[in-house]
């Protein structure tokens, strides 16, 4: 039984579908389709021959090998890939692959093979798509090859030796397109800006550490050996005493200090040049690849016509009904989003309270940061559950909306997922930030859930505490067990796709000679045992990016090392996305593009959200404010000219406000002694009167100066935001000449030919003048006409001897 079928069969003409510049023995394939096999006879063979039947009629060639699976082979004809020059003016495209000997670059070659499979239509009116919904065919994939740029790429690019190394820009967009290339270069220009804010966050932190011992606040903590705190629980929990705080207090004061004002402020900067530097990076690129005045609309016009040279456009609509329903769905699911982040507010409440119940001494000695730990940890699996979630809910959505192209459905996507992505992400951090310890009450009169739970106050050595913990837990989890799942996951797959897929081996009988086996079955079986891609592979790469850029900008005033973090992990995350798509998945199918596309205008959406999260963090979460309302309004300092003095002298005294024990609720049970003293009054953070627990002058005084603060800072930044991004043009001037240039070039061209024939009386084929415009001439005519009959004769075979 042979293994191997021509299904084609040999046309007069081969210069169609044979590359003239390869050897005759070298067959090139641009795709391969892989199907069950299925009876015969049965529902599926006849669709998958009708399927087949309408790629013979488009002048494909098509080849079948039979093994555990049937693998059909797939090389367009030469004309679809002339027309497509012819469309989109292309006659002087740039190689692309060193590999290639022909006109056009493999990377197109694929793109344009694809676009037609997944539109070819047969007679039942299905597509490649839904014959595999259906399991007519299993997996479709362009093949990777044994190139030299593949070569390069593995030695180069795809191995953690070269971890440290440039990237090799240009070859991946030789072998992947520039889509992805544009992707690792711009990943790459992202990792090489974040050293410098790793390096300001790391000095941030270095600085806070140095003068923690220093600092004034931190020293009346550690000495507040006789201030005693209210029971941070209802039930069989004792007093405290403000000292126990005092590690947790220099650990706070590391990031709690002046300059992390400095460091937020320079983030709001950095992620503003970032963005301007990319876009003259990402200018001069497009320019390097001949893609600035590339149109995806055009070609997607193009490849349809190829395809099909009746197709009409699909013409843009809007529906506002449509839009209603996708608004108020999507809003649906952004209030289910902020209900789970509710939901941990719970468990952190009850958590607190049944870990200080606890006969452990280690829970309940440090409840309240067990909870907090416990809580992220379980913010993480949410976050990982609600991706799966957030991802088919918006896809439905985007079926809702029934965008016109693909390149709109995926912008439309795009936003879609990262909303629902940055509430699933955010919506605890913000609730930590700013409403955690602000909205609990009071001793003697707390806040309940279902008027049992007291809602959780505030680590007692500071709220940004609490920030800090939460960002530091999700970020280590996401980038190492994410991580370690990215890589392990598909490769595993791979191995047991190896031995699940191995080939079949047909039995000998005796003195019969082994046939030499296809050289294009062991191929095309490698490739079928590498795991699939599909059209969002590429996208979820970019959406744990952003959402990690989101980590690093935000909040990152309440961690500072949350740069550094981001470094490394990009360091690694490009090694290993190299290793995934080169050894362990199939090749993707290349696209075309000239920037990230709507990813741009999230990243700038982000930076202002930076802007305003800091702003808010200093102002609201951190300690920065009250003290320095302190220093110049109620210090020492204030009232005699203390040279020698620290004005924030007496500081944590001030910010404490007395509590009377014989006002607790009664449901609350204390213990009135506390190491063998009677207690009458105990301390708790806020600015209350300890009379009638109202806030007093000072809670005012704060409150306007962290207002104040909130509206200078964001209004500086935005401002030296806008500052950077005109200072910093998007075009390098190179560029904008360049194209300049091109254009008077062009120009001149289209002059000459004007002079050229509208000029009498010039004999425009004796006339020396004449002679340079009338060469150009001849061979422009030489070429057109070249290209004209190379059309015709696919558009209708046997041209000129017969008429279309």
């Amino acid at each position: 039984m042979q293994d191997e079928i021509l299904l084609t069969p040999r046309r007069e003409s081969p210069v169609e579908d044979m590359d003239p510049f390869s050897s005759p023995n070298e067959e090139r394939w641009d795709f391969v389709l892989v199907s069950a096999i299925h009876e015969m006879g049965s529902e599926k063979e006849i669709k998958r021959k009708k399927f087949l039947d309408e790629l013979n009629k488009k002048g494909f060639t098509i080849k079948k090998i039979e093994d555990t699976k049937l693998f059909y082979g797939v090389r367009a004809p030469q004309h679809i890939f002339w027309k497509y020059q012819c469309f989109l003016a292309n006659t002087n495209s740039r190689q692309q692959n060193s590999s290639a000997n022909q006109d056009i670059p493999v990377t197109t070659r694929i793109r344009v093979v694809h676009f037609i499979l997944q539109n070819t239509v047969t007679s039942d009116l299905e597509k490649l798509h839904d014959l595999m919904k259906k399991k007519v065919f299993e997996a479709a994939f362009p093949l990777h090859k044994n190139e030299e740029i593949r070569q390069i790429l593995k030695k180069k690019w795809a191995r953690w030796r070269v971890i440290f190394k440039e990237q090799p820009i240009e070859e991946i967009r030789c072998y992947f397109g520039e889509k992805v290339a544009l992707y690792f270069a711009w990943l790459g220009w992202y990792t090489y800006l974040l050293i410098f804010a790793a390096v300001a966050g790391v000095a941030t932190v270095v600085a806070g550490a140095t003068v923690f011992s220093s600092s004034q606040v931190s020293k009346e903590i550690c000495d507040a050996n006789d201030t005693i705190m209210c029971p941070l629980c209802d039930q069989n929990c004792s007093f405290w005493l403000l000292s126990d705080t005092c590690t947790y207090a220099k650990v706070t004061h590391m990031i709690d200090n002046e300059a992390t004002v400095v460091f937020a402020m320079f983030m709001a900067i950095w992620a503003t040049v970032f963005l301007e530097l990319w876009k003259r990076e990402r200018a001069t690129v497009a320019t390097d690849w001949d893609l600035y005045g590339w149109d995806e609309e055009e070609e997607e016009l193009a490849l349809h016509l190829i395809n099909n040279s009746q197709h009409e456009p699909q013409l843009y609509q809007h529906s506002y009904f449509r839009s209603t329903i996708v608004l108020i769905l999507a809003l649906l699911m952004i209030m289910v989003l902020i209900g789970i982040a509710h939901a941990l507010v719970i468990y952190r409440a009850v958590a607190m309270a049944l870990f200080m119940q606890s006969e452990v001494s280690l829970l309940s000695k440090h409840a309240d940061t067990i909870a907090m730990m416990t809580g992220a940890v379980l913010h993480y699996l949410t976050i990982v559950i609600m991706t799966k979630v957030n991802w088919h809910v918006a896809l439905f959505l985007c079926n809702l909306e029934k965008p016109r192209t693909f390149s709109q459905r995926e912008n439309n996507f795009t936003v879609k997922i990262f909303i629902f992505q940055f509430f699933t992400n955010f919506s605890s951090l913000i609730y930590i930030a700013f409403f955690l310890g602000r909205i609990n009450g009071h001793p003697g009169h707390y806040v309940r859930i279902a008027g049992h739970w007291r809602l959780e106050e505030c680590h007692p050595s500071g709220c940004i505490t609490d920030l800090f913990i939460q960002m530091a837990v999700i970020m280590v989890l996401k980038q190492t067990i994410s991580n370690i799942m990215e890589y392990l996951v598909p490769w595993i797959s791979h191995q047991l796709r190896k031995k699940q897929k191995s080939p079949r081996k047909r039995s000998m009988m005796l003195g019969e000679e082994e046939e030499a086996e296809d050289p294009c079955k062991r191929q095309w079986l490698n490739n079928y045992e590498l795991n699939e891609v599909n059209v969002f592979s590429l996208f979820n790469e970019y959406l744990e990016i952003v959402i990690q850029y989101s980590f690093t900008t935000i909040f990152v005033a309440a961690f500072p090392l949350a740069p550094l973090l981001a470094l490394i992990n990009n360091v690694i995350e490009i090694h290993m996305d190299a290793i995934k798509m080169m050894r362990l998945r199939r090749r993707m199918v290349p696209r075309k593009a000239k920037d990230i596309g709507i990813w741009l205008q999230v990243l700038e959406a982000i930076g202002i959200l930076a802007v305003i999260g800091n702003g808010l963090v200093i102002a609201i979460t951190s300690d920065f404010i009250p003290v320095q309302v302190y220093k110049y309004m109620y210090s020492p300092c204030t009232r005699e000219n203390h040279t020698s003095m620290d004005c924030s002298t007496g500081y944590i005294n001030n910010s404490l406000s007395v509590f009377r024990i014989h006002d607790f609720e009664p449901h609350t049970k204390v213990f009135p002694e506390f190491n063998g003293v009677q207690i009458k009054t105990c301390r708790y953070r806020d600015y209350r009167n300890a009379d009638d627990y109202t806030y007093t002058v000072q809670f005012w005084h704060i409150f306007a100066a962290r207002l104040a603060f909130l509206i200078l800072f964001e209004h500086v930044a935005l401002c030296v935001k806008l500052i950077a991004a005109w200072y910093i043009p998007d075009v390098p001037q190179k560029v904008k000449n360049l194209i300049l240039k091109e254009k008077h070039s062009n120009l001149q061209n289209e002059l000459r030919w004007v002079m050229l024939w509208k000029v009498p009386g010039i004999d425009r084929f004796q006339h020396p003048s004449a002679l340079e415009p009338l060469f150009l001439q001849k061979k422009m005519i030489s070429k057109i006409k070249q290209k004209v009959i190379l059309l015709m004769e696919g558009l209708c075979p046997g041209f000129p001897s017969k008429l279309c």
